[in-house]
């Protein structure tokens, strides 16, 4: 009885209302339950950012990533990006196989190494390279002036790094005894003060080393390490587990670095200004140090070509134990998927 009152009450009292009034009142009741039926997603579940750890070096190789993390390229893809650096693919990739990282950068021999150890990883992509990137450089007060001359000097070198897989092929090609040659196990950052201070005659590294040790006005090159067969890449490698749970992030990372690439092939000047803000190089040195390199994403024949052969040369030095299936460890479906 009371149920029916209630209803004469509110009808008698719309009673009274233009019809297109009785319209809007009829939506305003049911527009909460319409709206509950279009979307039941909590807020929280819209947007929602895919939570990636990369280690990378502040070396001019991985310009293109570097210019992907200062220009938010990675956090536009809808990334949360905890950020790594390092001075040298073998920290990196160190920080990758103890699960500090999800996401690598690395030289071919650094990666090589690695998957003939047996590392859960997959190289998805190389990101740049150069086949002129490592160089020997000479301290002008010694008297080095031929490649023989390097025997019985102090040669720096960071071991486990592309740089010493050339060097070793480098030396095989120029018939160098290495033997002969007193190597110094040296972090590239540390290079211009021993080039300085005169610790060594000479060292063999990847840009920026070369250039900013020529910028000193201490050094100057005796040899670079193309012609060997390698155009050197620099590679983006992931953990296998990561990848297989997360192909979407993978995806995303990779589109991510082509725009990084895609911006310095447009905007040079202002790239270099970006390696001068994040790696503290004067930006001539940036600028000249980024020419011996190629920035551009994939994953080409003649990228796994390069690899092929530093494994080859790795597997008969005896660097490694065992050439890795390298059908296997490289992975061009995350690619192939987003091209």
């Amino acid at each position: 009885m009371r149920k029916q009152n209630l209803n004469a009450i509110f009808w008698s009292w719309l009673y009274p209302w233009k019809p297109q009034t009785m319209i809007l009142v009829i939506m305003l009741i049911t527009l909460p339950a319409w709206s509950y039926g279009k979307d039941t997603k909590p807020k929280s579940s819209i947007n929602r950012l895919i939570s990636i750890s990369l280690a990378y070096q502040d070396r001019v190789a991985d310009a293109a990533l570097i210019v992907a993390i200062h220009k938010g390229f990675f956090e536009a893809e809808g990334l949360k990006l905890k950020k790594m650096r390092f001075s040298n693919g073998p920290a990196c990739s160190e920080a990758l196989l103890l699960g500090n990282a999800d996401f690598g950068t690395m030289g071919d021999a650094t990666a090589i190494i690695a998957a003939a150890r047996g590392a859960p990883i997959k190289i998805i992509a190389s990101h740049g390279g150069g086949e002129r990137r490592h160089r020997i450089i000479v301290n002008k007060k010694s008297n080095v002036r031929i490649i023989a001359d390097l025997e019985g000097k102090k040669l720096a070198i960071k071991k486990g790094t592309s740089t010493y897989g050339g060097l070793l092929i480098f030396a095989e090609r120029h018939k160098l005894n290495l033997s002969k040659v007193h190597i110094i196990d040296m972090k590239p950052i540390d290079m211009v003060e021993a080039m300085l201070s005169g610790s060594v005659d000479a060292i063999v590294a990847s840009e920026p080393t070369p250039s900013l040790i020529e910028f000193t006005s201490q050094g100057q090159e005796l040899a670079t390490l193309a012609g060997l067969g390698s155009n050197y890449p620099i590679l983006l490698v992931v953990r296998s587990k990561f990848a297989l749970k997360n192909p979407v992030g993978v995806h995303k990372v990779l589109k991510a670095i082509r725009k990084g690439a895609q911006y310095i092939s447009e905007n040079i000047d202002s790239s270099a200004e970006i390696l001068s803000q994040v790696t503290g190089l004067p930006i001539k040195v940036a600028k000249k140090s980024m020419g011996y390199h190629y920035y551009r994403r994939g994953m080409d024949d003649k990228v796994i070509d390069s690899l092929k052969t530093t494994a080859s040369f790795l597997m008969r030095q005896g660097v490694i134990d065992k050439i890795p299936d390298l059908a296997k460890v490289i992975d061009k479906g995350y690619l192939c998927k987003i091209e």
